[in-house]
């Protein structure tokens, strides 16, 4: 008698289902206790998760080609394929439901988490599409810590108006909702998301896929095509099976990948795409399941953020929402290892760090042969697209937390001597604001500064992104040639363009100094000193006036400001009472503490800037 057969007698009530599995899927039954290997996707409400399931399909069959007790074969317990929920993001910006967008990472983490650690897989391979997802899916690899590898469903093709030829995506759509003719909008909407696939430009889905690439867990060549490429289900099916086989072989794991230079690579290249904003969420999120507590501390601070994105990281791609191209005309140029390959060639990346194909990053964009940039989609480090980083951090008495962001790559006007002075114009959430939009557009003045708050982690609750209303003024901004800015507590689309100022910190829920603007404050945002005041607030006397009124209001609500929103789901109540601060990721965490699995070392980093074009803005970080 064999020991697995023992095993099986031993234990009959534990292996009568995994018998009938390995039956149903045709694996042999007599590898059920071995370690399991399996594939992972992400399901949701849009044409961002249409692809997933036939990529996961794919997978699946060529893994369970591999497993079995023969020479060669994976003696491993196969699994069926496991899916997570997803939120679409396009679909509910400018509504209440958009609260459950930045949550969803977290309940993709959860799920994942449950099915990783119960099911004891050894070995995954995850399929992931649009915003959030595939946040969550790397959070919970990098938890299990076992070897593990990631492939990005693809991108949408960009769409087309049928009457111009113009280039048309969902920004397109947004940025016509204030168009008085009905019949343009409906056209616009008809024609701007064609197919399969996450959105397309450099918003946050391409920022996060090209981070995760950059970071090490998914192979470079596979984050440009698009959702509907062959290769997809074809070549790339079979390289990620293989892969997957070579990070057991090896003991390679997502902790072996991901450490401090590689997440720092990843954050460089997403300044060199004129990233999304989200990025500065999503990275602490990485690295607090990659062990590190406190990703402004432990990884970069915001004087290594900004000293990179304003002297020495440039963006290289004209790329949406700031400029033309989409991720698939990015790919038709040779992929993201041409701008791997740019950064590498300049000095400006760590190019030893591991990947999941089992090189370091260098030998991977060596192997992949990546092309030289072609100058018009993906420019050079010497002469590139924007001579600065498209991302900066601000501090000041508005945001004593570090934490604000603005998209530089996007700013489109209303920086003269990189300083915006603004009149404050508050609105107590982003509904009142969308009804302003609508209702009385033509009140917006010049250098109007847009206050929006109690829409923060716990005040939303959810840190709902505002795409909509960004849209909105954006495309009221072009129309009267004026610059209206935008700051709040929340969080931005990576398609908002124009001087839009998110993750204002401490929030407004918690008393932090956004919610004790008020209308007609003077708002300075200076570039220079990457600052962000309230004249108003830098009296001492008035502040705590502010203040006193404010804590006066909430005591009388019972510890809640009114102007919060409704915490009426379970899901939600856990937001508003565990939600961390956007410099902690924006997560749900017990205590507001983050927590960290098996906390690594302080590292001293090897991390030395040497940019052959301007040796004389060189450091060691």
């Amino acid at each position: 008698m064999t020991s697995r057969s023992v095993l099986i007698d031993r234990h009959p009530g534990r292996s009568t289902q995994t018998i009938g599995i390995a039956r149903a899927l045709g694996t042999d039954p007599n590898l059920i206790h071995e370690p399991s290997v399996g594939v992972v996707g992400t399901k949701g409400d849009s044409q961002c998760y249409l692809g997933v399931m036939a990529k996961v399909e794919a997978i699946h069959e060529k893994l369970k080609g591999r497993v079995g007790p023969g020479q060669g074969q994976l003696k491993m317990r196969l699994v069926q394929p496991e899916y997570t929920i997803a939120t679409s993001d396009g679909i509910r910006n400018g509504t209440r439901e958009m609260r459950y967008s930045l949550i969803g990472r977290e309940v993709t983490n959860d799920a994942l988490c449950e099915h990783l650690s119960a099911t004891g897989l050894m070995g995954t391979i995850a399929v992931v599409a649009c915003d959030k997802p595939p946040v969550g899916t790397l959070a919970a690899l990098l938890e299990h810590n076992m070897p593990s590898i990631i492939m990005s469903d693809g991108p949408i093709h960009p769409g087309h108006d049928p009457k111009t030829g113009e280039a048309l995506d969902i920004v397109s759509a947004y940025q016509v909702a204030g168009n008085p003719d009905a019949a343009f909008r409906e056209h616009i909407a008809m024609h701007a998301c064609p197919g399969i696939g996450s959105c397309g430009g450099m918003f946050t889905y391409n920022t996060m896929q090209t981070f995760i690439g950059v970071v090490g867990m998914e192979p470079l060549h596979m984050v440009a095509p698009p959702s509907d490429d062959p290769r997809r289900t074809n070549e790339f099916a079979a390289e990620l099976v293989e892969h997957l086989s070579n990070l057991m072989a090896k003991d390679l794991k997502p902790r072996d990948i991901v450490v401090r230079d590689s997440i720092r690579n990843a954050v460089i290249v997403a300044m060199a795409i004129g990233g999304s904003t989200n990025v500065t969420l999503h990275a602490p999120e990485i690295a607090r399941a990659a062990g590190y507590g406190d990703f402004w501390k432990d990884v970069m601070t915001p004087e290594e953020f900004n000293y990179l994105s304003q002297h020495v990281i440039p963006v290289l791609t004209d790329a949406r929402p700031y400029g033309k191209y989409s991720m698939v005309d990015i790919d038709n140029v040779g992929g993201v290892q041409v701008i791997v390959r740019e950064l590498l060639d300049a000095g400006l990346l760590n190019g030893d760090v591991m990947t999941c194909t089992g090189e370091t990053l260098a030998q991977q964009v060596e192997r992949l042969g990546a092309k030289k940039a072609d100058g018009k989609v993906v420019y050079t480090v010497e002469k590139p697209y924007k001579p600065t980083g498209g991302l900066r951090v601000l501090g000041g008495n508005l945001s004593p937390d570090f934490s604000a962001i603005l998209k530089l790559a996007g700013v489109e006007g209303g920086l003269e001597g990189n300083i915006f002075r603004g009149k404050a114009r508050v609105f107590e959430g982003e509904q009142a604001l969308l009804d302003a939009l609508d209702q009385h557009p033509e009140k917006f003045q010049n250098h109007d500064m847009v206050i929006v708050r109690y829409e923060g982690p716990s005040g939303a609750p959810g840190m709902p992104e505002m795409l909509d209303p960004t849209s909105r003024i954006t495309t009221l901004c072009r129309e009267r040639g004026i610059t209206v800015g935008l700051m709040t507590d929340a969080r931005f689309s990576g398609g908002s363009v124009g001087l839009v100022i998110g993750h204002v910190g401490p929030e407004a829920a918690l008393g932090g100094p956004i919610a004790f603007i008020e209308d007609g404050d003077e708002v300075v945002a200076d570039l220079n000193t990457n600052e962000l005041n309230c004249t108003a607030l830098s009296d001492s006397a008035t502040l705590a006036k502010r203040k006193a009124a404010w804590e006066k209001v909430v005591a009388g609500n019972g510890g809640i400001h009114p102007n919060c929103g409704v915490a009426d789901t379970r899901l939600l109540h856990r937001a508003r009472t565990t939600a961390v601060p956007a410099t902690r990721g924006g997560g749900l965490h017990p205590n507001r503490e983050v927590w960290v699995r098996e906390p690594r070392k302080a590292e001293r980093s090897k991390f030395v800037l040497r940019n052959k074009y301007r040796p004389d803005r060189n450091k060691a970080f």
